[in-house]
């Protein structure tokens, strides 16, 4: 394909909910071999870092892990709240120009972070309702101010699992992920955390750190996060459904909207739902840190949160060296015998 092509398949992924990395290399996949190629492409894309995410979250989540990984996963996920505020942070400028420079647009673009932002602590499995609301309200400001052609929104049908905590509510879980969560990665923290762990009790709020962490350092999208909380709920055949669940509305969008995304791209309606909704998308991940941090269980953490903050908000260094950072002073603390 030539440049501008995939340059306009990068925007158009963006536009869509699900990992955008993931759904690109569907696209040119698809591109180049059609169905076949998608789902090769897709596949090889995403295989690798599942495989990895899933040996270490036996490693992690086992019955009786050594203290050095306990030491890892608790160093590891107290620098996580500060990815998930610098990823935010590099939404934001988008964004903010996105919605435009008037201050009528400002103060809509702080209050759709604002909701989002709460209800990620608030009401996170439902978080995707407020997402939906704010851009479907930007839909509505910006039609009454530019009347033109009406843009029908297509509902999501969303069904709730009826056996709770069994292999349905871990679709359900996985669905959120893939087919309703837009924005960064991160988003998916609100969507997954009060479902995971206070709801069905697949795991405790710190393994939920660390399955964010390990979303973050293994290749691939952080939405692989999801199968180290289906090896939680359901073992390593858990993590490969919700895997599969999570990935498959990817390659559907592709596959069927592939031919259409110029048109997706240029479509006034969904441009103003994505305005509305990005703003509430960058405040659910900024929420997020507040879930992260509540789950801390050593006062050390702090400290270890605060490094990594100076790290990539004053040093501006990586994301990844940062979470190794916090892993490399968590093993040291429980090697000295310091509570993990």
């Amino acid at each position: 394909m030539e440049a501008k092509e995939f340059d306009d398949t990068i925007a158009a992924t963006n536009l869509l909910p699900g990992p955008a990395s993931t759904q690109l290399a569907i696209f040119c996949a698809w591109r180049l071999r059609g169905i076949t190629g998608a789902v090769i492409g897709g596949v090889c894309f995403i295989a690798p870092g599942l495989v990895l995410i899933l040996l270490l979250a036996d490693l992690f989540l086992g019955r009786h892990p050594p203290d050095w990984v306990l030491g890892a996963a608790a160093g590891g996920g107290a620098a996580v709240p500060a990815v998930a505020l610098h990823a935010a942070w590099r939404l934001t400028p988008a964004s903010w120009g996105r919605i435009g420079r008037g201050q009528s647009e400002h103060i809509r673009w702080l209050t759709y972070g604002l909701l989002g932002a709460v209800a990620a602590n608030v009401i996170g499995p439902y978080l995707v309702l407020v997402l939906l609301a704010c851009g479907l309200t930007e839909v509505e400001i910006r039609r009454r101010a530019n009347p033109g052609p009406a843009f029908s929104v297509i509902p999501a049908a969303v069904l709730h699992a009826a056996s709770v905590g069994g292999i349905g509510a871990l679709a359900w879980v996985a669905f959120k992920v893939g087919a309703l969560s837009y924005g960064g990665g991160f988003v998916i923290i609100p969507l997954m955390q009060h479902d995971a762990v206070t709801t069905y009790h697949w795991m405790s709020g710190a393994q939920f750190v660390t399955a964010v962490t390990l979303g973050q350092i293994t290749p691939g999208p952080v939405v692989q996060t999801v199968a180290v909380v289906g090896y939680a709920a359901k073992g390593i055949v858990g993590g490969l459904i919700a895997a599969l669940i999570a990935f498959a509305p990817s390659f559907v969008f592709v596959i069927v909207g592939g031919p259409h995304f110029d048109q997706i791209r240029a479509n006034r309606s969904v441009e103003s739902f994505l305005t509305g909704a990005g703003p509430a998308v960058i405040g659910a991940i900024a929420g997020s840190a507040v879930l992260l941090g509540r789950s801390f269980q050593s006062p050390w953490q702090i400290g270890v949160l605060a490094g990594a903050l100076f790290w990539m908000f004053v040093f501006r260094r990586g994301v990844v060296t940062g979470l190794l950072g916090g892993a490399a002073i968590g093993i040291a603390l429980a090697l000295a015998g310091v509570s993990v």
